[in-house]
């Protein structure tokens, strides 16, 4: 199916996110490239408490909630487009029913996360995070660390074997990476076809094969009822001695109680961006065992990292405006396979 296209005319056009972070998302210049095809209300909408006459909204993080009364004082509305990752937390489906376009930027944030996983997953080779708090406690650890199993001397990424879960944006972005190393790179992932894994270079395998060869495990589904919990008490026992997993996508797509089994004996390590419950309370296990890294969610755009999604939406608006097809289009058959 080919992307929509649709013109608009000298549109009227909104934000809608938290009032911060308009100046980040969208600096002046790119204002102004918005001001070139229509005109834009500078004021933030930051909750929908009367009539909307907008007929693009450009939503970011923050967005108050899309559903059938929103959209009743909001005749005009054609198009939404969002500047950040996942439309489900504020889009409801009467947004699709009434045929409104929908664009997000997940394709430009898919890339600082996949770098920060490529970074977490060059560390974690070579026990980077273990090492160093090991070497802080006062203990120079060059060799093996005490407590931590380790299948062998670990100098990088080239010629480690890595599991990927699932085929996203992401994914691929890791996938590229990683064979950019010299990594065998195994795949899981239920929509990927044997001839599309060729392309991407990967050996498509079933996910308990992936988690027994695997040295490294990185995490890349979306979080559906039938994925989460995907990597428990059961997978996470399969992965072999030494084994590093690391998940940027959804805290609840691993049992975390069963994470924190695996780990405090030291058998396999894990980096964490994301965790389930979000954040982790105070004291609790995963934040003080010596092979484990929790980071506060931090893998997308951040600081600097937002402009590239503020691009990705006046784009998105550029070529709206033109009736050409939406690069980030989102249709309501892809909810159910999307973060």
């Amino acid at each position: 199916m080919t992307a929509p296209t649709m013109r608009v005319k000298a549109p009227l056009m909104a934000f809608a996110m938290q009032p911060p972070l308009l100046p980040e998302l969208f600096p002046l210049d790119l204002r102004r490239r918005l001001s070139l095809v229509g005109r834009v209300h500078e004021r933030v909408i930051d909750a929908f408490d009367g009539p909307l006459d907008a007929e693009i909204l450009i939503t970011g993080w923050g967005c108050p909630r899309i559903d059938a009364d929103v959209l009743a004082g909001a005749p005009r509305l054609r198009a939404v487009v969002h500047a950040a990752g996942s439309v489900k937390g504020h889009l409801t489906a009467a947004v699709f029913d009434r045929g409104i376009a929908v664009s997000s930027a997940a394709q430009a944030n898919a890339v600082p996360v996949a770098e920060f996983t490529l970074a977490m997953l060059v560390l974690a080779a070579k026990q980077a995070f273990a090492r160093a708090r090991a070497y802080t406690a006062g203990g120079w650890s060059g060799d093996a660390l005490p407590g931590v199993a380790t299948p062998g001397e670990r100098g990088g990424l080239g010629g480690a074997t890595v599991g990927v879960i699932g085929a996203s944006r992401v994914g691929r972005l890791v996938i590229g990476g990683l064979r950019s190393h010299g990594a065998r790179v195994l795949l899981s992932d239920p929509y990927v076809t044997a001839e599309e894994a060729a392309r991407l270079g990967v050996s498509i395998v079933p996910l308990d094969e992936l988690c027994r060869a695997a040295e490294l495990v990185t995490v890349h589904a979306p979080e559906l009822p039938q994925t989460r919990g995907l990597l428990d008490g059961r997978r996470l026992a399969l992965l072999r001695d030494g084994a590093v997993v690391v998940n940027t996508a959804r805290g609840a797509l691993i049992d975390t109680a069963a994470l924190v089994r695996e780990c405090s004996g030291g058998r396999i390590s894990a980096v964490l961006d994301v965790t389930d419950p979000e954040p982790l309370p105070a004291g609790h296990p995963l934040l003080g065992l010596p092979n484990v890294l929790v980071t506060p969610h931090i893998s997308g755009a951040r600081g600097r990292e937002l402009r590239r999604l503020g691009e990705f939406a006046v784009a998105e608006v550029e070529r709206l405006v033109r009736g050409r097809p939406l690069r980030g289009a989102v249709r309501v058959a892809d909810l159910n396979r999307i973060a």
